[in-house]
């Protein structure tokens, strides 16, 4: 098997972990781990799994200048980003959070050609507004609640605002990646996170009652920690050894359907009008910023 067709496996790994995680981790919401102490746990052994694979890489110290951009990005990508997520999701439900975290490369758009002046066209600047109104059209006009969803458009909200977050992150970041290892960067970015996220989620982390957890929860907390956060960041390295940034991105647009997929045949969401509109939508709009005439620039 060439190295080429091991690396698109890979990403094809990586975004069904993605996907498969909607489900998975909103099974766990309330019920088992509050959504906020969750995120202790999550960043918490993603720090862990990354420290220890440094041990197997040559070590480097992080530039004083950069501590700052550092912190940010831990912030805007370890912090806000998954408290909102998580958050929302256990508002919300798995579809809903699949269609609207898809958004994030058109926020990344948005924000790059604000904050970096990346060149607009009018295909791109359409594509935008068109997957923006597939995202708001399910927090504004979806139902306010169904069955393990209490607050469905503040899910909905928390979730597009995660993924303004993430978009952020990914321009503040960006430059650190092309300076440090990755797994040096990832160490300190979920160190840095740890502290942060602490006083946040001590509260409800502390809550939990591990000793009643069934094998079931378990099994699903130890998936989004291993698979969710720590073995997709991996799986993508390792394609973009073989694949360029723009083909591994268009691994990113599978999730919605990898998720709607598995949260309907699991049971845990259905399909209605409102979401298939929300979902085509952005679909389109993604596809038509994703179509870059202008490919050959520099990308941000």
């Amino acid at each position: 098997m060439s190295k080429r067709v091991l690396a698109i496996l890979a990403a094809l790994g990586a975004t069904s972990i993605y996907g498969v995680n909607h489900t998975l981790a909103k099974g766990l919401m309330p019920d088992f781990v509050p959504p906020i102490g969750f995120i202790l746990i999550r960043v918490g052994g993603a720090c862990i799994l990354f420290w220890l694979i440094s041990l197997f890489i040559k070590n480097e110290s992080i530039q004083r200048r950069h501590w700052p951009r550092i912190l940010l990005s831990a912030v805007l990508g370890m912090v806000i980003n998954m408290l909102l997520f998580f958050k929302g999701l256990s508002l919300s439900t798995p579809i809903n959070s699949s269609v609207i975290v898809t958004i994030s490369p058109i926020l990344v758009f948005v924000m790059s050609a604000l904050l970096i002046r990346e060149k607009i066209t009018i295909l791109k600047a359409s594509g935008a507004i068109l997957g923006l109104l597939g995202g708001l059209a399910l927090v504004i006009f979806g139902p306010s609640q169904s069955f393990s969803a209490p607050n469905i458009p503040l899910g909905n909200a928390l979730i597009f605002v995660n993924a303004l977050s993430y978009g952020l992150y990914l321009i503040v970041v960006r430059p650190l990646t092309s300076t440090y290892h990755p797994i040096t960067l990832m160490r300190w970015l979920f160190l840095s996170a740890v502290i942060i996220n602490l006083p946040i989620t001590w509260h409800e982390f502390s809550q939990i009652e591990w000793q009643t957890l069934p094998f079931s929860a378990i099994w699903r907390i130890g998936f989004v920690v291993l698979g969710t956060t720590f073995l997709t960041y991996l799986l993508n390295i390792y394609a973009l050894k073989q694949l360029s940034a723009s083909t591994l991105g268009v691994f990113v647009y599978l999730q919605p359907v990898i998720a709607i997929s598995f949260a309907i045949i699991s049971g845990a969401d259905q399909l209605n009008f409102i979401k298939i509109v929300s979902a085509s939508l952005v679909f389109i709009g993604v596809f038509m910023v994703s179509k870059n005439p202008a490919r050959r620039q520099k990308r941000t």
